[in-house]
């Protein structure tokens, strides 16, 4: 009788699994007309008019390691500054985020809580919050709009996510300039928020469930012209450099609540900036000067035939908003004496979703000067009243 020997088959090694990316994508644009009559006057009574395409984002995100993950999010613009499109004039991309985070220590700080490090092109503190309360595609947050800083920058980041759905609180050190420029100086900006959302774990109405309110702090400084010092400078660093920054200081706080039927959202921030005159010299010595501009605006986007059903989706939503933006509270020339001129914001529109992920806004926008005096040779002049009248587009996927 013949022995038939049956061997083990060999152990096969486990499936290599490529990790799962996660991609998304935001583009917006719109059909303008200027209305106005400065741009008028400028094209012969005519009013300008252009299809634009405002922004396209495309979000890769993927794991990176136990606990790791990346984000890249691109943004993509047309360059319509004048004195710097020659090189291309189309539409470009860059990057807009791009960061590595690690999450760890999950539920130490209670139910839902974690802390996650960041490094990279990331998030500053507000501005991507408050996107999350308003239709970005028409336009930009007010604290955005109106240069406070850019929504994102290269730092390191913590957040630091509350339990029982109290809230969180995020701190960065970043550049300062922004995601959209290189680094200029030395110097690094400080940030913090507090977003406490009191309501969220306890709540049964939807809008207390939701609201937030978010104080913020952003402390920062920017080189002197004359940081390389030079020939008959008078600073007190090598060569006569003047190696102190100039205040940019900024803080704010925004509240919010999201509701399908009815969003509100309201800002309040300050601003405090140092500027330079003179050359820094001997004969003409350098003077610093310091102003402090103040943004308050709110904003409401309702669904009112949701509000008499709220069980049958509406596509149509009605949406305002209001900015008053003061570049300086205290003016101390002599030619603004008795004043405080500052520039108002408005924006009316509706918007119709032709489906989940495609909409349409008709919407008009002025920014208009308040506040100045009357015009003489010794005035700066105030940017003229903009109206523009917008067909907006917005498609996620």
């Amino acid at each position: 009788m013949a022995l038939v020997v049956v061997r083990p088959a060999a152990a096969q090694a486990p499936a290599q699994t490529a990790p799962a990316i996660d991609f998304s994508g935001l583009t917006f644009g719109s059909y303008n007309m200027r209305t106005d009559s400065a741009a008028k006057a400028a094209l012969g009574g005519k009013s300008p008019n252009q299809f634009s395409i405002d922004r396209v984002y495309l979000t890769f995100r993927m794991p990176a390691g136990d606990n790791g993950s990346i984000r890249i999010t691109t943004d993509v613009f047309q360059n319509t500054t004048a004195a710097t499109n020659g090189y291309y004039q189309g539409w470009a991309i860059r990057l807009k985020y791009a960061y590595f985070q690690y999450t760890s220590l999950k539920g130490s700080f209670g139910e839902g809580s974690s802390l996650t490090g960041r490094v990279g092109s990331l998030h500053n503190v507000i501005i991507d919050q408050e996107e999350a309360f308003w239709p970005r595609y028409l336009q930009q947050t007010g604290v955005e709009r109106t240069g406070f800083f850019s929504s994102a920058d290269v730092g390191v980041a913590g957040l630091l996510t509350l339990g029982h759905k109290w809230g969180e609180l995020y701190g960065t050190v970043v550049n300062g300039p922004g995601y959209t420029s290189y680094e200029k100086d030395r110097f690094k900006d400080l940030a913090i928020r507090a977003s406490l959302t009191p309501f969220a774990g306890t709540a049964t109405n939807a809008y207390l469930k939701s609201l937030i309110v978010a104080p913020w702090y952003y402390r920062g400084k920017v080189g002197s012209s004359f940081a390389g010092g030079g020939a008959g400078q008078v600073g007190p660093g090598d060569n006569g450099a003047i190696t102190d920054g100039l205040t940019r200081n900024r803080y704010g706080v925004f509240a919010g609540v999201k509701d399908r039927r009815l969003s509100l959202g309201a800002d309040y921030a300050q601003r405090a900036d140092e500027s330079e005159a003179g050359a820094n010299t001997v004969a003409t010595p350098r003077v610093v000067a310091d102003s402090t501009g103040r943004l308050i605006d709110g904003y409401i986007v309702a669904r009112p035939f949701e509000w008499m059903n709220a069980t049958r989706r509406s596509a149509l939503a009605l949406i305002a908003r209001y900015d008053r933006f003061t570049p300086n509270t205290s003016p101390t020339s002599p030619n603004y004496a008795g004043t405080t001129p500052g520039y108002d914001y408005t924006l009316f529109g509706a918007s119709y979703e032709v489906n989940q992920r495609f909409t349409l806004a008709l919407d008009w926008q002025q920014t208009s000067p308040k506040g100045f005096p009357a015009a003489t040779g010794t005035n700066i002049r105030p940017t003229p009243k903009q109206s523009t009248v917008y067909l907006h587009w917005q498609a996620t996927f």
